[in-house]
């Protein structure tokens, strides 16, 4: 059978993540779980998350063995980040007063207020112009938004480009390396929607949350052997 493991790192989100995966699924097991030796186990490993980075973290940090068997993870298989799990792979966030990251992916992780782009013409939570009068972007972006596939992934197949999915964040990513960048949306600047490398694949939006196409996405997950 196989093992499809959520880390739990006391965020939110853990559970709507698990009952999309159990959906799409058949003749899986699919657990949440901080233990060491059941990540190690995993066939496929999530890293979800939904709250603040700093708590993420703390968690990660607070408990050597399990923050050992992510660090061997993230190296072999195939792993999904979604939200703060796409956050966590870089190395830098502004949130929580500065917080260290992983590493995994180069870039970091700012406050959209931060961007130039902050004040703009007013725009709906879909990154579209509304009635053209200046204002300030709403915080979080929270809502539907449309996904620029960047690079032609397995995670993406079936799913077409421009798809809408699902978003609540006030952080984002800015990308170093354009080879790691899988998909962009556009909310006031343009960020990274999708990232990835070797066995990773990581999104902002929440495909648990997305309906159909987030759906797809995470049947795909589970069928990719991790190559890239």
């Amino acid at each position: 059978m196989t093992r499809i493991v959520i880390v739990d790192l006391g965020t939110g989100n853990l559970r709507s993540v698990s009952k999309a995966l159990a959906f799409v699924s058949s003749d899986t097991e699919v657990s949440i779980t901080a233990q060491a030796d059941a990540i190690e186990g995993a066939d496929y490993l999530v890293l979800p998350g939904q709250g603040a980075i700093g708590t993420w973290f703390n968690q990660l940090n607070s408990n050597p063995a399990l923050k050992t068997a992510v660090s061997k993870r993230l190296n072999e298989g195939p792993v999904l980040g979604i939200c703060l799990g796409l956050q966590a792979l870089y190395d830098h966030s502004e949130e929580n007063g500065g917080t260290q990251a992983l590493g995994i992916l180069s870039g970091r992780v700012k406050h959209f207020s931060t961007h130039p782009k902050h004040q703009i013409e007013g725009q709906t939570n879909d990154g579209q112009t509304n009635d053209g009068k200046a204002g300030r972007l709403k915080i979080p972006h929270m809502g539907w938004n449309q996904v620029n596939k960047c690079v032609d992934h397995p995670l993406w197949h079936g799913i077409d480009d421009h798809e809408r999915f699902y978003f609540v964040h006030s952080y984002y990513v800015e990308s170093d390396i354009k080879n790691q960048v899988m998909g962009e949306c556009r909310y006031g600047n343009r960020f990274t929607a999708a990232a990835g490398s070797r066995n990773i694949f990581a999104t902002q939006f929440h495909p648990e949350k997305s309906q159909h196409a987030g759906l797809r996405m995470l049947k795909n997950f589970i069928t990719w052997n991790g190559s890239f």
